[in-house]
């Protein structure tokens, strides 16, 4: 029987959910991974941590894109944009598996700071949802748009012939302007130049963190 779930029961159900994206190996795609078979690039030392470096920001830009998804669509004020929310994140679980599988080709880890990084999102995600709708949807359009940006900043970034880094970000990006397109068919207000700023900026932080540690 269908259950009409209450703000409380989302607001439960998105902590769990943050606790098993930020702690815990990423849940299975819906999709094949991008890589596929490609031939992994013989790679310095060097190489290797930087790649490992970008792919660390990625997988916590993920983190974070669940943590805002969730956060907007517990306080959506209805039933089409909370499903449009849920849409783009479950496309996003991809992304975020995906990640975490190159970390692992690459032997190394996602950022330490997953769960900081999740509750924050979460936090500005529920802010933007009590905002409204249409503002929630402006968030979601400017933070993809920011997203897609960077993901082809690392693009450039990624050494000559790693095929597989490049196939995945190639898809992110790919999505990422799909959910950007889905929110202003969805009636996104553009959010104030200072407010997307302030995204701007944010982002350069977790990234020049995450990067690391």
């Amino acid at each position: 029987m269908d259950r009409n779930f209450t703000p409380i029961d989302r607001l439960i159900a998105a902590v769990d959910e943050g606790l098993r994206v930020s702690t815990g190996a990423a849940p299975e795609p819906g999709r094949d991974n991008p890589a596929g078979n490609l031939d992994a690039a013989e790679l310095t030392e060097q190489e290797r941590g930087h790649v490992a470096g970008l792919m660390r920001v990625n997988h916590a830009g993920e983190v974070c894109a669940q943590a805002l998804y969730a956060g907007q669509a517990a306080t959506a004020r209805n039933n089409e944009t909370r499903e449009a929310m849920q849409a783009a994140a479950d496309e996003e679980i991809d992304h975020l598996a995906w990640c975490e599988d190159r970390l692992e080709e690459l032997d190394s880890r996602p950022s330490l700071l997953n769960p900081l990084w999740y509750a924050g999102s979460f936090a500005i995600g529920a802010l933007a949802g009590i905002a409204g709708d249409q503002w929630s949807l402006g968030f979601v359009k400017e933070t993809e748009n920011q997203v897609e940006a960077h993901l082809q900043d690392h693009l450039q970034k990624l050494p000559a012939g790693d095929a597989r880094s490049q196939a995945i970000l190639d898809q992110m990006k790919l999505d990422e302007a799909k959910h950007a397109e889905m929110a202003t068919d969805a009636g996104a207000n553009d959010l104030p130049k200072p407010v997307q700023q302030a995204m701007g900026l944010m982002a350069g932080v977790m990234k020049a963190v995450a990067y690391r540690i």
